[in-house]
């Protein structure tokens, strides 16, 4: 009787402090979409369209409450629906971004009002949440996760949309990069040939596309220790790398040539030869230390072959990130299992920028890559697909309906992903020509090639 008493007991704390990180994690989420829409901009920058890649940012500051509505107060809760009438302004299936603009949308103060009422009922209903129902969707918090990631994943396209946005600075600097120290260490690292735990199945945060776990078996490769750098990109572009078609697929080159881009998006130009970039609204001197960011993937691509490289396989990216040759085990963070502080990867708004490459060492991979999480989304030579046993849920439309569309493979977050919407096996995806998003990358080879030597493509 004394050991079942006490098991309850356990239990019943363990979903409280369940309760308890959800609520904190639901007020972190919605202080940081207020921060980025209501708190930021007056109403006509909210409702305007900044670009027809974005939608407005007041149709996204609803779309969380209303994505919220559906799945935790009328699904998980079984409530009432309390505004059914705009489910379809804000299903981003129905509505392409470029049309958002001409919808009778809700205004920044109905949004604002709309999501306080639908999160207070959230609130309400936690308190009855059963996390260990047999519901696949309650059974530790899973829906609850689901609604925290995705208001945090929208609030990075909220950071995107700023970064498209005319004018200057609305967001605050919150702190100053870290000072990158001498980097004295190999360029690459050995990835030994062997098999490896790629996705999870356990894991209550993973989405459907992340599971389920599986053995992969890769040869040996190398992988750079950091992401491409600004310095070493512009060595690219000085070197003409943009007018050669050699260095570029032949997608990349159509791409290039039907574009007219000669530089990753928002450089803009030199002041007595120092290059320049524009970001969020600041111009500034170009930071030869920092991942390069927004370029797409053919631009990745280009540079990887001027180099005399490739970009790696998602499985490879996976691998380097996570695995643990001295005990055979995938981690769910390059560092291990603990969650991630400003030690060990820049993630969350926290810089409004990506680090300097070579710092952060508390998250060294335990191969010994660098900053494998956090400051820049890393492009990857993979095509989005379902794992081997794929299935979805809880609905098709988040992953399975990408699947074998013109999608390539993003990993490893950037400095605008919250940390709890990244892991090692968190997969995102878009369009090869994308370059809004924070994106980055780092280069790989085969083991027995021989590595890149020095002058000329590298």
């Amino acid at each position: 009787m004394t050991e079942h008493t006490t098991g309850a007991t356990g239990d019943r704390a363990a979903a409280e402090r369940l309760r308890r990180r959800i609520a904190a994690e639901l007020d972190t989420g919605r202080a940081r979409s207020v921060g980025l829409t209501l708190e930021a901009l007056d109403e006509a920058d909210l409702v305007a369209q900044h670009s027809p890649l974005m939608s407005p940012l007041v149709w996204d500051l609803a779309h969380v409450g209303n994505y919220e509505e559906q799945w935790l107060l009328r699904t998980a809760a079984g409530g009432e629906a309390l505004r059914p009438d705009i489910d379809t302004l804000y299903d981003a299936f129905e509505n392409p971004r470029a049309e958002r603009v001409s919808l009778p949308l809700l205004s920044p103060s109905e949004a604002e009002d709309y999501n306080a009422a639908v999160r207070a009922r959230v609130l309400d209903s936690l308190d009855g949440a059963a996390f260990d129902s047999g519901s696949p969707l309650l059974d530790g918090g899973f829906v609850y996760h689901m609604v925290i990631q995705h208001e945090h994943q929208h609030d990075e396209t909220m950071l995107a949309t700023h970064q498209l946005r005319e004018g200057g600075p609305v967001l605050a600097e919150t702190a100053a990069p870290p000072r990158a120290p001498e980097f004295t260490g190999p360029a690459e690292v050995l990835v030994e040939a062997g098999p490896f735990t790629m996705g999870t199945t356990a894991d209550p945060w993973s989405y459907d596309n992340e599971r389920p776990a599986h053995t992969v078996d890769l040869p040996a490769y190398w992988i750079d220790t950091r992401a491409v750098t600004n310095a070493q990109y512009l060595d690219f572009v000085a070197d003409g790398g943009y007018d050669d078609p050699r260095w570029w697929s032949r997608r990349g080159w159509e791409w290039r040539t039907r574009s007219g881009k000669r530089t990753p998006a928002f450089w803009v130009g030199d002041d007595g030869g120092t290059p320049l970039r524009r970001r969020l609204g600041r111009v500034e001197p170009l930071p030869p230390d920092e991942p390069v960011q927004h370029v797409c993937f053919f631009e990745a691509d280009a540079y990887a072959r001027w180099a005399g490289k490739r970009l790696p396989t998602e499985a490879e990216w996976e691998k380097a990130a996570r695995h643990d040759p001295a005990t055979g085990s995938s981690h769910r963070f390059p560092w291990g299992e603990e969650e991630p502080r400003p030690e060990h990867a820049n993630l969350g708004q926290r810089l409004l920028r990506p680090a300097p490459a070579g710092t952060h060492p508390a998250g060294t991979a335990p191969c010994g890559a660098l900053q494998m999480l956090g400051d820049v989304w890393e492009w990857t030579s993979s095509d989005f697909t379902g794992y081997p046993g794929f299935s979805a849920f809880p609905y098709r439309e988040y992953s399975e309906v990408f699947f074998g569309g013109d999608y390539k493979v993003l990993r490893g977050g950037s400095w605008a992903t919250h940390p709890t919407a990244m892991r090692a096996t968190f997969r995102n995806w878009d369009h090869p020509l994308r370059r809004q998003i924070f994106s980055g990358f780092r280069l790989a080879r085969d083991a027995g090639e021989t590595a890149p030597g020095g002058g000329g493509p590298r």
